[in-house]
C-alpha cells in the first residue's frame, strides 16, 4: 500500500510539473505514516499559511482511497514538504502543552481557537496522557474547537 501511495504522489507531482528530488516514506509513532517530499519547489507545494499541502493531502487521500476501495489494508497517511507538517506538528504540540500548562496554574478550562480536524487530533494525542487536563472538541464546521479542561 505504502508503494501504491508513492506512486500516485509521483504521478501528482510529475502533472503539476513540479520539481521534486525524492519522496521518503515514515512511518509514525501512532502507526501513521509520512510521505516526506524534498522540493526545491517547495513554497508551490506548501502555499500560503499551508493551503495547497492542505489541498494535496486531501486529492491524493482520495485518489488513494478510491483506488483501494473493497482492500482490507488502510493506513492513515499524511504528506510533508520539506519537514513543514512535522514542525507545524511540533508547534501545535507545543502550544497544546503551553495552554494545558495554564489550564492548570489558573485552574480553569480554557478554549482553543479554531482549528481542523489533523489539528485537533494533534492536541487530543498529545495531552492524551496528562492525568490533570481532558481535552474536548466542541462546535461545529470551521468553527470547531478545543477545549482543555482542567481536572481537579
Amino acid at each position: 500500500m505504502e508503494n501504491k501511495i508513492k506512486e500516485t504522489i509521483k504521478n501528482i507531482l510529475e502533472k503539476l510539473t513540479v520539481d521534486f528530488d525524492e519522496i521518503e516514506t515514515h512511518k509514525t509513532s501512532d502507526n501513521n505514516f509520512r510521505f516526506a517530499i524534498k522540493s526545491t519547489d517547495s513554497g508551490v507545494l506548501i502555499g500560503t499559511e499551508g493551503k495547497n499541502i492542505k489541498a494535496l493531502n486531501h486529492l491524493i487521500k482520495q485518489i488513494v482511497w478510491r483506488d483501494s476501495e473493497g482492500e482490507t489494508e488502510k493506513i492513515n497517511f499524511f504528506i510533508d514538504v520539506n519537514d513543514y507538517q512535522q514542525q507545524n506538528i511540533e508547534r501545535i504540540k507545543s502550544k497544546a502543552k503551553e495552554t494545558a500548562e495554564k489550564a492548570i496554574v489558573f485552574k480553569r478550562d480554557i478554549e482553543m481557537e479554531p482549528m481542523s480536524s489533523f489539528e485537533r487530533m494533534i492536541i487530543h494525542s498529545a495531552l492524551a496522557d496528562d492525568p490533570r487536563v481532558e481535552t474536548e472538541s466542541t462546535g461545529e464546521g470551521a468553527f470547531r474547537k478545543i477545549n482543555i479542561k482542567f481536572i481537579n
